[in-house]
């Protein structure tokens, strides 16, 4: 009896589930990463002689399930991030994030445009996208970079782990509008003007990020009032220990951010930061985030399978020696120079700050922007070429960062820097 689609697919999640449980437990100590994993068995799947009839992976063909998809796993790792952070929230205590991303981040993005218009030839519209799309950083494909679970211990997270955590958590949101940036050029044919400049500016950046950090600051207090201090007990849920509600925080404030056209991405992160600093020593945060952790790895377990099911049908086809080199400058030079000179003289020991500068995970994220901007604007001559540089770049951080996380932040933690956690 021949195997069909659909069980095959079933079987597939089935296997996946199991092993997003195991693999992170397992691998823990050894320098490999669960995502390496999951990416290393859609690609053998695919690529093997195995007569399974499974389905065709292609994000341009199958646009919105991907934006869509990853768009779920990357607020689903936002909320969890968030809840994880013990550190509360400030100028002072998080002057590494501020760095990283006010300085950093715009000196990547600049950089990674203007490799990509000088390489590869590509209009400036088109290596902005490229430029934004990766971003963001995304420390849920190396765990071992990420803070732990929530604890009462507000500063016990060693400064690698938190700023690479919070960087992630904000950048997400902080990436969109230069995305729109490119939309924009892309819609007014690549030309400049003030009025756009300053469109762009008032709406794109300032108004949309204030409606994001307003809508999820406000959804983190109004809810954690009530899971805490409401005045009827069956809405008091931090005394039930219900983990989903996380998810109802996730959906809540993402979805009234978008609807007033706030960037949903900010208004999950502050949610959870702002949940998180109600009854911050509370056992329900655990809960919370625990629930939150599991979703998260079961959906990384599905895309980095996708990933690597299209990689073996022809991602990287399209993959010129240009677009490789692009995406290994943004590993190698680019990512390391400019955090290195955003943290000089910032918190934390030398090797703290040359860490933080060489993890810049790239993954989920640049999905998403990559199929929202190809879904929205006029990138279709060089759509499956951005798609291989994109994919490209995710492998190598896949298994650049994922080989290198777990011994580098076990030689930090064996050195007992000031406030790493062991």
């Amino acid at each position: 009896m021949a195997i069909t689609t659909t069980g095959a697919v079933y079987g597939c999640l089935g296997l996946g589930a199991l092993l997003a449980a195991v693999l992170p437990r397992l691998l823990s100590r050894r320098p490999v990463s669960p995502p390496m994993v999951f990416l290393a068995s859609g690609l053998l799947v695919y690529a093997l002689p195995l007569s399974l009839p499974l389905p065709r992976v292609d994000p341009t063909e199958h646009r919105e399930w991907a934006e869509h998809l990853t768009e779920l796993c990357v607020i689903a790792s936002l909320m969890g991030a968030g809840l994880a952070i013990n550190r509360p929230f400030g100028r002072s205590s998080w002057r590494t994030t501020w760095r990283l991303l006010g300085v950093a981040m715009p000196l990547a993005i600049a950089a990674t445009a203007l490799v990509a218009w000088w390489l590869l030839g590509w209009p400036p519209y088109v290596a902005l996208l490229l430029a934004a799309a990766l971003a963001p950083t995304d420390p849920v494909l190396a765990s071992e970079v990420r803070v732990g679970e929530p604890s009462d211990h507000e500063y016990d997270e060693d400064e690698v782990r938190f700023a690479l955590t919070s960087e992630a958590g904000l950048n997400d949101g902080l990436a969109f509008p230069f995305v729109l940036g490119a939309l924009a050029l892309a819609a007014a044919g690549g030309g400049l003007s003030t009025g756009w400049i300053v469109h762009w500016a008032w709406s794109d950046v300032l108004l949309r990020l204030a409606v994001g950090v307003a809508v999820g600051v406000g959804t983190g207090l109004l809810l954690g009032r009530v899971l805490f201090h409401a005045a009827a007990r069956p809405l008091r849920l931090a005394e039930h220990g219900e983990g989903f509600v996380a998810l109802a925080v996730t959906l809540t404030s993402y979805g009234i951010a978008e609807s007033l056209h706030g960037y949903g991405f900010l208004a999950v992160f502050a949610a959870a930061c702002t949940l998180r600093s109600r009854e911050r020593g509370h056992e329900y945060h655990r809960v919370l985030h625990e629930f939150m952790e599991q979703m998260e790895r079961l959906l990384m377990a599905v895309l980095l399978f996708a990933t690597g099911a299209f990689i073996a049908t022809g991602a990287l086809a399209h993959l010129t020696w240009q677009g490789a080199a692009t995406g290994l400058l943004l590993h190698l030079l680019i990512r390391p120079l400019t955090s290195w000179a955003a943290l000089l003289r910032g918190p934390g020991s030398r090797k703290e700050r040359l860490v933080t500068s060489f993890l810049g995970i790239r993954g989920i994220g640049s999905f998403f922007y990559l199929a929202y901007a190809c879904g929205r604007g006029d990138f279709g001559a060089w759509e499956d070429e951005l798609w291989a540089v994109v994919v490209f770049t995710v492998l190598v951080s896949v298994v650049l960062h994922g080989a290198a996380a777990t011994p580098i932040t076990a030689h930090l933690d064996r050195k007992g820097g000031e406030g790493n956690r062991v």
